[in-house]
C-alpha cells in the first residue's frame, strides 16, 4: 500500500497526470513543465504513476523542489497510491536555438572562466567550478588555455603527460575528469614564449584534437586580459557563455568591465560575475569580515545587468589545497568555501540552461 492508498482509480489516466503537472512551473522560466517538454514517459500501473522529469542540467539547484512539487501535484489525483519520478538531465540544447559554429565533437556547452587581470583566483575558481559541476552528476572536462601561466596541473595534482596516436590527444583524468594543459608537457620552470598564431594553434588543438568524449560542460580557464587567447577561442567555436571573476577591489572591477565589454562585442553571453576573496569567515565567531572591501561584485552585477553568481570566502585552505594538488572541494568538502563553489556551479548551470531554454520554441505535445 502506498502513501495515498485510500483513493479510487476513477480519475487516474495519462491525461490527468499531465494536467496535474501543468500546475508545476519551472522556477526560473515560470512556465509549466509539460509545456516545456520536461515530462516524459508517463506510465500508470494500477495506482502507481511513474514518469521522467528531464532537467536541463544535473546541477540544477532547484531539482529537489521540482521533484517534490511534481509528487504533490500527482498525488492529488484520485486513485494514485505511489509516485515514482526518474530524474534525468539533457544539456544538449544550445543558447540561441541554432547549431554551434564549429562545434567541439561530443561537447554540449563550453564555459570560459575569465578575468580582466591576474591574481584574482581565476584558475582556482575554474578548477573548483569544474569539480563542483562534476560532483553534481554532469560530465565535465577542464581545458587550461592559459599557456603563459598554466597552473591547472599543479592545482589538480596532475603530472601525467597526455598521450597521442598521431590523430587524437588523450587527456589524463583527475578524479574522473579529463584535463588538458600546456603545463603537462612543459616543465614548471620552462617559459612559454609564443606569439599569437602559436597560441591560436594550441587552442585549436586542445579543442578539436583532444578526445573529450561526451561532455555536458567543457570549462576553459582563460589567461587574464582580453588578448589573443580570448579572441581565438571565440573565433574557433561557439561559447555558451563566460563567467567573470573579480575581487572586491576597485582595480579588479575596472579590468573586469573591459573583459565584459570584450565578450559582448564578440557576442558571447556573459553568464555572471563571481566575487572571489569576498570575505573572511572567522572560525571563532562565524562572523564575516570584509577585508578587501564589499559590494564590488554586486556593483558589477547592477551596472551590467548580469547575475552575481556567487561570493567565495577567503580561506587559507583554498590556497593550500591548490598548492598541494588537492582542491578544497575534494580535500575538505564540508568547508563553507566548498559549499560556495557548489552553489556557484548550480548558478552557472542554471544560467546556461536558462539561456538555452528561453531561446527554444515550445515543444509540440
Amino acid at each position: 500500500m502506498g502513501l495515498f492508498s485510500g483513493k479510487k482509480n476513477n480519475g487516474l489516466s495519462k491525461e490527468s497526470v499531465l494536467e496535474a503537472l501543468k500546475k508545476v512551473e519551472d522556477p526560473d522560466l515560470h512556465r509549466d513543465l509539460v509545456s516545456l517538454g520536461m515530462i516524459k514517459d508517463v506510465a500508470i500501473d494500477g495506482g502507481k504513476v511513474s514518469f521522467t522529469l528531464e532537467l536541463t542540467t544535473p546541477a540544477c539547484p532547484m531539482k529537489e523542489k521540482m521533484k517534490q512539487d511534481c509528487t504533490e501535484a500527482v498525488s492529488q489525483i484520485e486513485g494514485v497510491t505511489e509516485v515514482d519520478i526518474n530524474m534525468t538531465a539533457n544539456t544538449a540544447q544550445r543558447p540561441g536555438g541554432v547549431p554551434a559554429k564549429n562545434p567541439v565533437p561530443g561537447v554540449n556547452h563550453i564555459i570560459a572562466v575569465s578575468s580582466g587581470k591576474g591574481g584574482v583566483g581565476k584558475s582556482t575558481v575554474a578548477a573548483n567550478l569544474a569539480l563542483a559541476l562534476k560532483a553534481s552528476g554532469a560530465k565535465v572536462g577542464l581545458m587550461d588555455a592559459d599557456a603563459y601561466g598554466p597552473n591547472i596541473p599543479q592545482m589538480l595534482g596532475a603530472t601525467q603527460p597526455p598521450e597521442s596516436d598521431g590523430k587524437q590527444i588523450f587527456a589524463p583524468e583527475v578524479d574522473g575528469m579529463k584535463m588538458i594543459s600546456v603545463g603537462l608537457v612543459a616543465p614548471g620552470d620552462t617559459p612559454v614564449v609564443w606569439r599569437g598564431p602559436m597560441l591560436h594553434s594550441l587552442i585549436q588543438q586542445f579543442l578539436f584534437q583532444v578526445n573529450w568524449g561526451e561532455l555536458d560542460y567543457l570549462v576553459v580557464d582563460m589567461p587574464p586580459g582580453t588578448g589573443d587567447a580570448q579572441l581565438s577561442l571565440t573565433q574557433l567555436t561557439t561559447l555558451s557563455g563566460a563567467v567573470m571573476v573579480t575581487t572586491p577591489q576597485a582595480v579588479s572591477q575596472a579590468d573586469v568591465c573591459r573583459a565584459i565589454q570584450m565578450f559582448r562585442k564578440v557576442e558571447v553571453p556573459v553568464l555572471g560575475v563571481v566575487e572571489n576573496m569576498a570575505y573572511f569567515l572567522c572560525p571563532d565567531n562565524d562572523k564575516k569580515y570584509y577585508i578587501f572591501g564589499t559590494g564590488g561584485g554586486e556593483k558589477l552585477s547592477k551596472e551590467y545587468n548580469i547575475p552575481l553568481l556567487g561570493q567565495i570566502p577567503i580561506d587559507p585552505r583554498i590556497a593550500e589545497g591548490g598548492d598541494a594538488g588537492k582542491p578544497i572541494l575534494l580535500s575538505d568538502p564540508d568547508n563553507p568555501a566548498s559549499e560556495a563553489f557548489r552553489q556557484l556551479a548550480g548558478a552557472v548551470a542554471q544560467q546556461v540552461s536558462l539561456a538555452a531554454k528561453l531561446s527554444q520554441p515550445l515543444p509540440t505535445l
